[in-house]
C-alpha cells in the first residue's frame, strides 16, 4: 500500500531552534535542550519551547503582576521567558526573585532596591535545574495594540478599532455612524 502523496511533503509547524542569530540565546538553548533530555522535568522543556518563541509570543509582564502572582506563592522564583517591565502604578515593590530573559533598566532598579535578586536563566539551571520552587509565568498576549485592530470594524456588533489618523469631530461620525447620514449600525 502506497503512501498518500500528501503526507509526502509535510513541513514541521513547530520550531525547533530559536529564528534568533543572537549568540547568547543559542547557548541557552543548548543548556536547556540538555536539561530537557537529561531530566524527566516538564518545566524544562516548556522553557525550551519557550526560548524558540518570536517576540510577539513572549509578551512583557510587569512589576506589579509578578508580585500578584507570588504573593500566593512566597518564597519562590518567578520564572518569565520574556521582558520584565516597570509599572509606576505600584508604589511599592516587594522583596522578588525573578529569572528573566530581559529586565527593564527600571524595573531593575526597582527590584533590586527593594532587596530582591534578578537571574539569568544559566543562574537559574544551576539553581534549579527541575523548576523546583519557581512558578513559570507568561505575558498577557493578546495585550498589543495590534490585537484590538483585529477583526472589520464598522460591522454591526463588532468592537474592533478602527485605524483612524485622528479620532476628532471629522474623523469616521458620518455614514454608518448617524441615522441621518445614511444609516446606523
Amino acid at each position: 500500500m502506497a503512501l498518500s502523496p500528501e503526507s509526502n511533503h509535510v513541513k514541521k509547524s513547530q520550531r525547533d531552534a530559536p529564528a534568533s542569530k543572537d549568540v547568547y540565546l543559542a547557548l541557552l538553548v543548548k543548556l536547556y535542550r540538555f536539561l530537557a533530555r537529561r531530566t524527566d522535568s516538564s518545566f524544562n522543556k516548556v522553557v525550551l519551547k519557550r526560548l524558540f518563541m518570536s517576540r510577539v509570543n513572549r509578551p512583557p509582564m510587569s512589576i506589579s503582576r509578578i508580585a500578584r502572582y507570588l504573593k500566593a506563592n512566597e518564597g519562590k522564583t518567578a520564572v518569565l521567558v520574556g521582558t520584565v517591565t516597570d509599572d509606576s502604578r505600584l508604589l511599592e515593590v516587594p522583596k522578588l526573585s525573578i529569572a528573566a530573559l530581559r529586565v527593564t533598566d527600571a524595573a531593575r532598579a526597582r527590584i533590586l532596591a527593594a532587596g530582591g535578586e534578578i537571574l539569568t536563566f544559566d543562574q537559574l539551571a544551576l539553581r534549579a535545574p527541575t523548576g523546583k520552587n519557581t512558578v513559570l509565568l507568561r505575558g498577557p498576549k493578546n495585550a498589543r495594540e495590534a490585537v484590538k485592530h483585529f477583526g472589520a470594524a464598522g460591522v454591526p456588533g463588532s468592537s474592533a478599532k478602527p485605524y483612524v489618523r485622528s479620532k476628532g469631530r471629522k474623523f469616521e461620525r458620518a455614514r454608518g455612524r448617524r441615522s441621518s447620514r445614511g444609516y446606523k449600525n
